[in-house]
This record gives C-alpha cells, sequence and structure tokens, in this order.
C-alpha cells in the first residue's frame, strides 16, 4: 500500500522521472505531495469521479529545451547579415541572369536584396508599420516586372518572398522571456550542484554579450522555398556552417565553466549545447506550485477559485466538488452516494462538507444544489470512457515530463465528459 511505504520507506518514491498517483486519500496525497516535492521529483495526480476527470501536476522546476512550438519563426538574419551570407547575396546580379536561374533564386537572395534598397532611404531599419510593409512589397514587385521579362512567367520565388515578408524580416532580438532566464539567480551564481540547464544557460548568456553581439546562436535551418539545387545547397551549407560556428563559441564557454565548477568535460556533451543553441529562441522553464501551496487556505489562489465561480459556464465548480467530495470522505470514511440508502442523507452532508471548505476560503457561496446531487449520485464511480480519457492524457503528459519535450500543462486539468469539454487552471 502506498500508505505503508509512505510511512516506512519515504525514500523509495525518490528513485522515479516521475511519480502518478491516483485513488489516494486526501492525507495520503499531501504527505505524498510533501516528499517529492522536495526531493524535486515530479508527481500527476489523476482522478475519474462520476463524469469527471482531474489531473493535477506539482513539479518543483522543470526545464523543457525541445518546446516545439506551432508558430516557430525563420531564423534567417536578414537584418543583420553575416559576412558568408552578405557575400553570396552580392554574388549574384538578378538582372544578369537567365529566366530560370531568375525563378528560381532562392526568396532569401530576393528579400535581402530588396531590403538593401528599402534601407538605402530609411535609414538602415527593417519595414515596420502595414503600409512600410506594403511598399517594402512593392519593391519586390518590381523587381520581378523588371527587364523583357513576361508577366506570365512563374516566378514562384518572388511569391514566395511577398509571403515571407511579415514572418522572415523580423529583428534579430533575445526574447523577453529567455532575458528573464539570463536574470534567474540559479543562472547568474551557479554552483557544483547546477543542472545541465542552467550551465547551459549561463554559458548562452556569455556568448550573446560576447561572440554573439547581442543575438543568440543561428538556428542553421532554411524553410523550404522553390530554388535550385546548387544555390540552395550552397546556402543551406552557409546557415550551417555559420551555426557550427556558434555552436563551437558556446561549446568552449561551456566547457570553461564546467571546469570552473570542477566538474568533468563530459557533463554536458557538444551535441547536448548544439541542441540548446537551436532551441534557444524558444527554451521554456516551468516552475510550478507545491499540492501543499494549494491545500493551504492561506496560500490558495483563492481569488482564481472564486472569480471563477461566479461564471455560471465555468467547470471551476467540479474542482470545488472535488474538494468537498474529499472533505465528506475525512469527516464520514467514505464517498457521499456510495450506498444507495444513504443518498439522501449524503445529500445534505455534502452541501455542509462544501460549505466548510468555501468557509475556510472566505466565502459564502454555495453552489446550486444541482451540483451536490449529481456529486452523489455519481457515488465515487470510475466511468470506463472518462477513465480511459483521463489516462490518455496522463500518459502525454508523463512522456512530455520523462523526454523533455514540449511544455506540461500548468497546473489542474478539469474534463467534463457531459459537455466534452476541457480547461486547465493554475492554482
Amino acid at each position: 500500500m502506498p500508505e505503508n511505504l509512505l510511512e516506512h520507506n519515504p525514500s523509495y518514491f525518490s528513485n522515479f522521472t516521475v511519480v502518478i498517483a491516483t485513488g489516494l486519500l486526501e492525507k495520503s496525497l499531501r504527505k505524498l505531495g510533501v516528499l517529492l516535492w522536495e526531493a524535486g521529483v515530479p508527481l500527476l495526480v489523476c482522478r475519474s469521479y462520476g463524469m469527471i476527470g482531474y489531473m493535477r501536476l506539482q513539479i518543483n522546476e522543470h526545464p523543457v529545451i525541445e518546446t516545439h512550438p506551432e508558430n516557430a519563426f525563420d531564423d534567417l538574419r536578414l537584418d543583420s547579415p553575416f559576412p558568408a551570407l552578405r557575400q553570396f547575396v552580392d554574388s549574384i546580379n538578378m538582372r544578369e541572369l537567365s529566366n530560370k536561374d531568375h525563378s528560381h533564386t532562392p526568396y532569401i537572395v530576393i528579400l535581402l536584396k530588396a531590403l538593401d534598397k528599402w534601407q538605402e532611404k530609411n535609414s538602415k531599419r527593417l519595414p515596420q508599420s502595414y503600409e512600410e510593409k506594403q511598399a517594402f512589397k512593392e519593391l519586390i514587385k518590381q523587381e520581378v516586372q523588371a527587364g523583357t521579362r513576361s508577366a506570365k512567367d512563374d516566378e514562384e520565388n518572388f511569391e514566395e518572398a511577398l509571403r515571407a515578408v511579415n514572418k522572415s524580416l523580423c529583428p534579430t532580438k533575445v526574447p523577453a522571456h529567455v532575458k528573464e532566464l539570463f536574470e534567474d539567480s540559479s543562472c547568474l551564481n551557479l554552483t557544483v550542484d547546477s543542472k545541465p540547464f542552467w550551465i547551459l544557460l549561463r554559458a548562452l548568456k556569455d556568448f550573446v554579450a560576447h561572440e554573439g553581439n547581442g543575438a543568440l546562436p543561428l538556428r542553421g535551418s532554411l524553410p523550404d522555398m522553390t530554388a535550385d539545387t546548387e544555390r540552395y545547397v550552397k546556402l543551406l551549407n552557409i546557415y550551417h556552417s555559420e551555426a557550427e560556428r556558434h555552436v563551437q563559441a558556446m561549446h568552449s564557454r561551456v566547457q570553461q565553466l564546467l571546469t570552473n565548477l570542477g566538474k568533468p568535460q563530459d557533463f554536458i556533451t557538444e551535441n547536448e549545447t548544439k541542441l540548446f543553441c537551436k532551441n534557444a529562441y524558444t527554451l521554456h522553464l516551468y516552475r510550478g506550485r507545491s499540492l501543499a501551496e494549494e491545500y493551504d487556505p492561506k496560500t490558495a489562489r483563492v481569488q482564481e477559485i472564486l472569480s471563477n465561480l461566479d461564471s455560471p459556464d465555468s467547470e471551476m465548480i467540479f474542482y470545488v466538488m472535488l474538494r468537498a467530495v474529499d472533505r465528506f470522505y475525512s469527516e464520514f470514511n467514505r464517498y457521499p452516494g456510495y450506498f444507495e440508502d444513504q443518498l439522501e442523507t449524503d445529500i445534505s452532508k455534502l452541501k455542509a462538507s462544501l460549505g466548510r471548505v468555501l468557509h475556510e476560503w472566505g466565502s459564502g457561496h454555495i453552489a446550486k444544489d444541482d451540483y451536490v446531487h449529481e456529486m452523489c449520485r455519481y457515488g465515487a464511480c470510475e466511468i470506463h470512457t472518462v477513465a480511459a480519457f483521463i489516462g490518455g492524457c496522463a500518459a502525454q503528459e508523463v512522456i512530455k515530463i520523462a523526454t523533455g519535450q514540449y511544455v506540461p500543462f500548468d497546473n489542474t486539468f478539469i474534463y467534463n465528459a457531459m459537455t466534452a469539454t476541457s480547461v486547465t487552471y493554475v492554482l
């Protein structure tokens, strides 16, 4: 039994990457939560109660390097082209190209040449407003119409350039969330116990201040585009080479930090540094709240809970009802409605338990009787479809935590099978 392990061998739980808890009583769950929070082991609580599914993720600190963002931008550095890129673009004279070569010139070349013309008249800055971007697009269109080239010629690369204006012509800067990480005390004050993430982050901070000239390492990848093989491969190699140069500079800083900390050089491999550089723009640090903070009325996010209860369609009511159900169990050693012949009396008892939970939060808010009746009608049953759905969601979150990829939910998940809706709350 988990309770026996908690009592006689609590260190057992510290050996896992993540612990999944289901069916635990509130008292045991809170005790397990404290133990795992102090040990730095993530805890995922899963629950299926009638038509309600619930998950609670407790993580002290969890860095995510590979976040896989949906709207990743292209890191092309067109606002500050590095020497090899500048040399490649300058070597191409668009007016001297054949129709075929003209229509197979990578759109990066088209954008940078148009940007050169734009900046001659606009103080070396990027087009920013809608009007400026429209004027910039006109420069690109003028190149299509130049010379004897027919408007009917297939110039798909120029269409790609026009579509890429908003996405590719972005100022090269360190994102605000990465700057915040740079100023974190764990980054500024490395110790022998520092995890690889913080050592890599400190090396990244130093890289930006020196070799990067205020910019993060180049990602080194290119989007798909219409281009002839020779020039596309050459352009790709240019970006790869520059990115590799940044990786080498970064890893040199990592090795120096490891030496200073008295750690072995293989504590962080070059491949790990390379992966970190590739994802530098989208780093994420998950810092959660403990179950102890959530269950303590003094530190609970009462305002968040009560403000959501004011909304008639909010799923927060089911979180509150689950808390009331647990209070009922602690008072009567059974779940409400578990015995059919006690259903009517359990309704009034659960309503009283709910009132005591709300009173601890300083609220006189009482839920509609419909919710109290519904929770009693469930009788703590587990419906297969709800349990299966929560099990699938839990598996997905555990994979995120174990692999360090994708950002886990933060931190409470409620599934309402009656309406097939779900929501997350930070509690």
